[in-house]
């Protein structure tokens, strides 16, 4: 079997689908624009072979990379990057080389474009926050009457917070109008609620062979207020979620993939929408969370989430058992600037026994995801609580 891997050095942890894939005796040839000096050693140990083109900004480049690959081993199963960046390239490509475990082109916009990801909630029955495509000010002011104020407004097609706004009265309503960037955006209703993910690695059937819940901090707020980001994987996925996750990858017709879908846990009731705490669908991803999550799942459920993605690779079934045991996973980082009450060696001379990671993340995370982040495992949601107050205490 081929399994091509888009820039399988970003994120860094990301070898790790590498290697399980490669110990699995699957063929794993990359595809990257670092130099192949650069990758670490463990991703070396996994790739058959590394193909290095200047930008994987450049289609015609990877285009001839994976004819190249295809030419030298034969048929190409899989094209994955795992990275929301490259999804539309991935679908691109493996339409061109008639790959039929992923997405195509005929179906990426439903899961790039917040305005078809809205219409398959709807079709399906699955709740979700009223929305506008934008178009004309007269029509966006329509639709604050109808919803009330705030309102987020977003691209359509966008990654993480980037270019998002909370508006809350008229004048942040004409200053957005004013300058808004010359993308298409959507404005949808203002959702009081905790930002849940429900997280999963699906067989070919939708069934999901793994499923996890993280929190989320709205990351706007992260970024346009300059916060500190905390969140943390949950012991056990409630019920509500694991059935509207399992609704929705049903719902958009996904298989064979690791995915990432965002819902509102409300906080109060929502006329249309539920009462307080019942779920809401807020966007899908169609590729794993983000950063250090995967291995935050790992930590949370005493598992291994590459190995059974891999498994589903090569059998379409999960081989692992099922954990005895599972816990919070928590992620606290500090940012420049920001001054705080304990040291690294206080956070480090309390929490060294249960750190699971801690380290500088690459600059250009820093704006969402800190300078520095500490991981730990803890029992219990008091001992989280007190954890994040700890490492972010002023």
């Amino acid at each position: 079997m081929n399994f091509v891997f888009i820039s399988p050095h970003f994120p860094h942890t990301y070898w790790q689908f590498c290697d399980r894939l490669h110990r699995r005796g699957i063929r794993v040839l990359g595809i990257g624009d670092a130099p192949y000096d650069a990758l670490e050693e463990p991703l070396k140990a996994s790739l058959t072979e590394y193909y290095r083109v200047d930008s994987l900004e450049d289609y015609d480049q990877v285009y001839r990379a994976v004819a190249f690959f295809a030419f030298k081993y034969g048929k190409i199963d899989w094209i994955e990057s795992m990275n929301e960046y490259w999804l539309e390239q991935d679908a691109r490509l493996r339409t061109d080389f008639n790959v039929t475990t992923g997405i195509r082109t005929d179906r990426i916009g439903f899961i790039k474009e917040k305005r078809l990801m809205k219409q398959l909630y709807l079709e399906a029955g699955i709740p979700t926050a009223r929305q506008h495509v934008v178009s004309t000010r007269e029509a966006g002011e329509a639709f604050v009457r109808e919803v009330g104020y705030p309102v987020i407004v977003k691209p359509d097609v966008g990654v993480g917070a980037t270019h998002t706004w909370k508006l809350e009265k008229e004048a942040d309503l004409q200053d957005f109008y004013d300058q808004k960037p010359a993308v298409p955006y959507v404005m949808e209703e203002f959702i009081q609620g905790d930002i849940c993910s429900y997280d999963a690695i699906l067989d070919s059937h939708c069934e999901p062979l793994f499923e996890s819940m993280t929190v989320w901090p709205p990351v706007m707020d992260i970024v346009n207020k300059d916060l500190d980001l905390m969140y943390y994987t949950c012991p056990e996925v409630p019920e509500g979620l694991r059935k509207l996750g399992r609704k929705t990858v049903k719902a958009f017709g996904v298989d064979r993939r690791f995915v990432h879908l965002e819902f509102f846990r409300l906080t109060k009731a929502r006329k249309g929408l539920g009462k307080k705490g019942d779920f809401a669908a807020l966007e899908v991803n169609m590729r794993p969370a983000g950063g250090y999550t995967p291995d935050m799942m790992d930590f949370a459920h005493s598992t291994d989430v590459y190995q059974i993605y891999a498994d589903m690779v090569a059998e379409d079934a999960r081989i692992l058992p099922e954990p005895e045991e599972h816990f919070y996973c928590v992620y606290a980082s500090r940012k420049d600037g920001h001054s705080y009450r304990r040291t690294h060696d206080e956070i480090m001379e309390k929490y060294g026994s249960v750190m699971m990671m801690q380290e500088e993340m690459p600059e250009m995370n820093w704006p969402q995801m800190g300078r520095y982040m500490y991981t730990v495992r803890l029992k219990t949601f008091a001992e989280v609580q007190e954890f994040i107050t700890f490492v972010q205490g002023a």
